[in-house]
């Protein structure tokens, strides 16, 4: 039964919780951005014509400038080598290069990729300082030539804003993934060139290709990297992007070789300005800027980022360290979450089905039959949809039975309802509206007997569920029973998706718990209690909104066996709505995270009390609070993986999960007899239900941790669930 005095679900904390949903999702789609997972990383086509190119561009230098808006092409001059690396920068393979470079007084002009100068920085202000050149080899290491114009802005303005972050500067020379020598570029390459050289940027080829990435061994490596006698070459190197073993073997090998035939080493732009001396010109300009006219010497490559391209830059770079050590956090979590998982669904498996052989034996007994009258209490509050339905079905019980209604201030007439149905058996008394523990605890005082069955007015018991739920009572140790609540409005879809829950969710954990001794909650649709072990245990009390919770913890705390009677059955209306289903499970969080609070120190009582605190408290906390905390992290991940890493194993490994769910969904319908055909309603539960539940426990955990208060709230009934046997959506 809900309650009174509603309030507005707190839109503050709401907002919190999907600002760290947003966080998370952009966390992961930054991370997969970084790792060149999006966007592809191999050309789209292949053979394209280059009858749009300039000839002299194929058939001239490593280096393509433009001035006044003409191509320009350099080649390296004689007796000169150009070191380039592509890749990078890698923690692991460039620190040795550079290690090499410097042991052998050789600079190198490294082309990096901005998301490893992002994962990376001291890489790159090591490489600065110590003299070495760098350019940009795009953002992603995608091919730009089948880019749209604003992919090709992003991955240049990025990879210099992460250069600026890094390094505090920019740089005119850029070299495009999957390039080699001039005479490659093509139609499609072509536009992209001239785009980049009326920034500024000079795009670098390779004359001389070491072919390393083949890993052909050292001495291939050497002969690869070795140009025409006395040619000049663009040479390349990679110093990433896989195992760099043999490069860093072949480097110093091929280095002391070029020196023996009279080679000098130089940069991209030392090789340039020896160029431009050569032929009086001068260089491209900085991106940016504008090319001059006249004058023998080259610009630099290496340009002082501006302040904001800094400030800006570093931003990126906090960002990747946060994505950088989240994502492994996640990933770890990941992994506790479903071992916790497959730990839960084995535990279910095997104390559920153990308890069903158990207490289904032939000669199972509880002891002798116990056939004293009950005292049923029904607290009511507006419940004139389902009152006389509730009261029909208790009247028809085959169980000797008083009936007790506290009308908890009722204003739509619910009390005149049920006194005007004229069943002997019923009582009605009357309350200013307290609330549902306040009508509970009146109705326990009302009651002319020692065992009490407490149910909510918007439920209908069968004929014999009294009778069934009482008998655990024969047992004198057992101080409460938990009966076994179903959805009975459950043709509709929102319906469907809460009777899979409350058979999977719901009943198959009591079997369990009730095997391991420490149910943590009787539920208020259907429950019954001694009445001493109530008073004795206080009563329901007020402190928490998850009253059921609270008494059941309490009655364990007090030395009292609660137990679970899997053939005492109720039929309970669900909420119709997302809007009500929120309402209700968010009071349902909320108050159980209250109740385990305020029983903590369960956790160090002593004896049979304490059993709960020992292995209840510590099952509920990882079942029932962290694992579905965490568990929306198997849902983002598999998301992650479709869209940046495979999607068809990522497919697959959801589809296996979900296959473990059915399995066990399958197997506690078989316990509880129930219709298989709702089980086709596990797929499209698993993508929409389960995603709220994940926001409604957080949204709970928010306002717990934030010390905000949630009150009863009335839900809309319409008496949908009729008295079993009869006709209606609630029979099987």
């Amino acid at each position: 039964m809900e309650r009174v005095r509603r309030q507005a679900v707190p839109r503050p904390r709401a907002v919190l919780a999907l600002l760290l949903l947003l966080g998370l999702v952009s966390t992961l789609l930054l991370d997969g951005y970084l790792r060149s997972e999006v966007g592809g990383d191999q050309r789209v086509r292949s053979g394209a014509a280059s009858d749009e190119v300039p000839q002299s561009v194929l058939e001239g230098g490593p280096f393509l400038s433009f001035r006044d808006g003409e191509a320009r092409s350099e080649s390296v001059p004689d007796k000169t080598i150009v070191l380039t690396f592509d890749d990078g920068p890698d923690p692991e393979w460039t620190e040795q290069v550079l290690d090499v470079l410097d042991a052998n007084d050789v600079p190198g002009t490294f082309f990096l990729v901005g998301s490893m100068i992002a994962r990376h920085p001291g890489v790159v202000r090591t490489m600065v300082a110590d003299g070495d050149e760098v350019g940009i080899h795009t953002f992603t290491h995608v091919d730009l030539s089948y880019q749209s114009a604003g992919r090709v802005k992003r991955e240049i303005a990025q990879t210099q804003l992460a250069l600026a972050g890094a390094a505090g500067i920019t740089t005119n020379l850029f070299r495009a993934p999957y390039s080699s020598t001039p005479d490659a570029v093509d139609n499609y390459s072509w536009p992209v060139y001239e785009k980049l050289g009326a920034l500024g940027y000079t795009s670098v080829f390779v004359d001389t290709d070491s072919e390393d990435w083949k890993t052909p061994g050292v001495d291939a490596i050497v002969r690869g990297a070795t140009p025409a006698s006395g040619k000049g070459a663009s040479v390349l190197f990679h110093d990433a992007g896989g195992d760099r073993s043999q490069t860093l073997k072949a480097l110093p090998a091929y280095i002391k070789k070029m020196k023996a035939a009279g080679y000098t080493f130089t940069t991209v732009s030392g090789a340039q300005q020896r160029a431009a001396q050569a032929s009086g010109t001068t260089a491209a300009a900085p991106p940016g800027g504008s090319a001059g006219t006249s004058g023998p010497a080259a610009q630099a490559a290496h340009h002082p980022a501006d302040a904001a391209s800094v400030w800006e830059g570093r931003g990126l770079l906090a960002a990747v360290a946060v994505a950088e050590w989240t994502v492994p956090a996640l990933a770890t979590l990941l992994a506790v979450v479903g071992v916790a998982v497959l730990a839960r669904f084995g535990l279910m498996f095997l104390l559920a089905g153990r308890h069903y052989r158990r207490r289904n034996r032939r000669r199972f007994s509880w002891g002798p039959e116990v056939v004293r009258t009950v005292s049923v209490v029904v607290p009511a509050y507006n419940e004139k949809e389902c009152i006389a339905g509730t009261l029909t079905s208790l009247a028809a019980s085959t169980h000797p039975i008083e009936i007790v209604v506290v009308d908890d201030g009722s204003t739509d007439g619910t009390a005149e309802i049920a006194e005007s149905l004229g069943l002997p058996q019923v009582r009605v008394v009357r309350q200013e509206n307290a609330g549902k523990s306040a009508a509970l605890n009146n109705g326990v005082r009302a009651a002319r007997h020692d065992l009490v069955v407490m149910m909510d007015g918007d439920t209908v018991f069968e004929p014999d569920t009294v009778a069934r739920l009482v008998q655990p009572f024969a047992d004198p140790g057992v101080g409460a029973v938990a009966g076994n609540a179903k959805v009975g409005n459950r043709s509709t879809l929102i319906g469907a998706w809460q009777h899979i829950e409350y058979v999977m969710g719901f009943n198959l954990d009591r079997r369990m718990y009730d095997l391991l001794g420490c149910m943590p909650t009787i539920p208020g649709a259907i429950g019954a209690f001694r009445r001493e072990a109530v008073l004795q245990a206080g009563g329901m009390s007020e402190d928490t909104l998850a009253e059921d919770t609270d008494i059941t913890i309490a009655l364990h705390r007090a030395g009292w066996r609660v137990v679970y009677a899997e053939h005492a059955r109720a039929w309970t209306e669900a909420p119709s709505s997302f809007g009500q289903l929120w309402r209700q499970r968010y009071r349902w969080s909320y108050g159980t995270m209250q109740a385990l609070w305020k029983h903590r120190r369960s956790v160090t009582d002593r004896g049979p009390s304490g059993r709960f605190g020992r292995i209840g408290m510590p099952l509920v906390v990882l079942f029932q609070i962290l694992t579905p905390l965490l568990a929306p992290l198997i849902d983002v991940f598999t998301l992650y993986a479709m869209l940046f890493v495979d999607f068809t194993g990522s497919a697959l490994a959801w589809l296996a999960v979900l296959g473990v769910q059915l399995a066990c969904a399958a197997y506690a319908f078989r316990l509880d007899r129930e219709k298989y055909r709702y089980l086709l309603m596990l797929p499209l539960q698993q993508l929409a239900y389960r995603q709220m539940m994940y926001l409604v426990l957080i949204h709970s955990a928010l306002t717990a941790l934030t010390g905000g208060r949630l009150r009863w709230q009335k839900l809309k009934r319409t008496g949908a669930v009729g008295v079993p046997g009869a006709p209606t959506e609630a029979g099987r």
